[in-house]
């Protein structure tokens, strides 16, 4: 087990997608996020207290937690004197990264010297099966996107929180890092052999009650080069009941991809809805997630008001103004 609380690490992070575990970490686990602890020209900032390393373990921090994710998950060289700081100062270490904390001998060394524990979240712990495709029992929800990290994950933990407080049965499942730091549990799908993808999810969505929403978190996109792969994992092995479509109408280009513009909304829709249905027929698109933390709250509403009218779809930013329109479409299945 991780032990909690935190002290997230930003790094050098350019900006703020570029911290999003932190992000995530300080957005559903607030008490689990003693401070943040940044180098010189970090472009991220959480509004938490800057902290030492010694003021965090004053103020109780147990583990120092790599909060950024960067392109190919490398550990980078400029945060090797604060990690090795951190081994010596007491911290255990946690990391969602691919470049594992287990493979750099320096910070091995150290916390054997020091016995501290080094934790990769984003090892597979379990060996999954090859999906079958067998229809299973209960529902499942999944978010997809027009681009990576346009909100997936805060859709479906912001559906699961209004569900839960409906009295509704649900359970987040967690597939990236930043999920599985914050729920203790998971798959770190981008780290399994592609062959066994589609197996995880669907031994991460097993049977159950008729009435249970499994709220699968997204990851990618069926539109960037880079990433798409995971998401056809999600979309065959989640076989979900439901698709919400994630968008962020701010960006200019995918992220990382200048080159790249981003799909419509009726792109996504007519790209994902068939590729869900060859593993559920019933398969429907039943709402939009829109993230607008880049726009104004009347801009806002005038966006989400067009596309649910264009689209047909009740549209909200679930984080901004609640989840409950899509809730409601997933009652109503």
């Amino acid at each position: 087990m991780i032990e909690t609380p935190y002290l997230l690490f930003l790094g050098d992070a350019p900006d703020m997608l570029a911290a999003k575990v932190a992000i995530g970490i300080r957005d559903w686990r607030p008490e689990n996020a003693v401070g943040q602890i940044s180098l010189p020209g970090c472009g991220a900032d959480l509004g938490l207290t800057e902290m030492s390393l010694a003021e965090a373990k004053a103020a109780g921090a147990k583990t120092l937690v790599i909060g950024v994710a960067n392109r190919g998950g490398i550990i980078s060289q400029a945060w090797k004197k604060v990690l090795v700081m951190a081994l010596e100062e007491g911290f255990d270490l946690a990391s969602g990264l691919h470049n594992l904390l287990r493979d750099e001998p320096d910070l091995v060394a150290v916390a054997e010297a020091t016995g501290r524990k080094l934790h990769d979240v984003r090892v597979p712990s379990v060996k999954y099966p090859i999906a079958n495709g067998e229809k299973r029992t209960g529902k499942r929800c999944l978010a997809v996107g027009t681009d990576c990290s346009v909100g997936k994950m805060y859709t479906a933990m912001a559906m699961e929180r209004d569900m839960t407080a409906r009295g509704m049965k649900t359970t987040f499942r967690a597939t990236g890092q930043t999920g599985i730091l914050i729920t203790g549990d998971g798959v770190p799908l981008d780290a399994v052999i592609a062959d066994f993808m589609a197996g995880s999810i669907e031994y991460l969505t097993p049977d159950n009650d008729a009435d249970h929403w499994d709220m699968i978190e997204g990851q990618g996109s069926l539109f960037h080069v880079s990433y798409s792969g995971v998401t056809m994992a999600l979309v065959h092995g989640g076989q979900p009941d439901a698709l919400i479509l994630c968008h962020e109408p701010t960006r200019s280009h995918m992220r990382g991809l200048p080159g790249y513009s981003l799909p419509t909304l009726e792109q996504l829709r007519d790209t994902a809805l068939p590729l869900a249905q060859v593993g559920n027929p019933d398969c429907r698109v039943v709402g939009i997630s829109v993230n607008t933390q880049h726009m104004s709250e009347e801009a806002a509403r005038d966006y989400l008001d067009e596309v649910s009218q264009r689209m047909d779809l009740p549209a909200t930013d679930p984080y901004r103004f609640g989840a409950d329109v899509l809730v409601d479409a997933l009652a109503a299945l």
